[in-house]
């Protein structure tokens, strides 16, 4: 099983940035660098039962939201958004930030 862990963190260690950004496409002049935001994550475990059996089990997976684009025309490189990938990402922060505001407002009414 270690060497198992050690294989899967070998593999994934130049993940991190592939995962984030695309390769660079040329499209008729203009350059494209496509931008995710990317997270994984991996799992694994072993025991025993009552009667002394051993068992393992392991699993992984990910996600990959794309939020948009650089764009680079002419010397100038600008930003693109993905407004859908862009509201994906951020309405879990909205939510976060809206519950936090709850409490704290709670706290100062006290």
């Amino acid at each position: 099983m270690a060497e198992l862990v050690l294989e899967l963190a070998e593999t994934v260690s130049g993940v991190g940035v592939k995962t984030s950004y695309g390769e660079t496409l040329d499209i008729d002049g203009t350059k494209v660098v496509p931008v995710a935001l990317g997270y994984y994550g991996f799992g694994g475990g072993g025991g025993s039962d009552e009667k002394g059996d051993q068992g393992s089990g392991g699993g992984g997976g990910g996600v990959s939201i794309p939020i948009g684009a650089y764009i680079g025309r002419g010397g100038d490189v600008r930003f693109e958004p993905n407004l859908i990938g862009l509201m994906l990402v951020a309405t879990p922060l909205i939510w976060v930030t809206g519950k936090a505001l709850k409490v704290v407002i709670r706290a100062l009414k006290r």
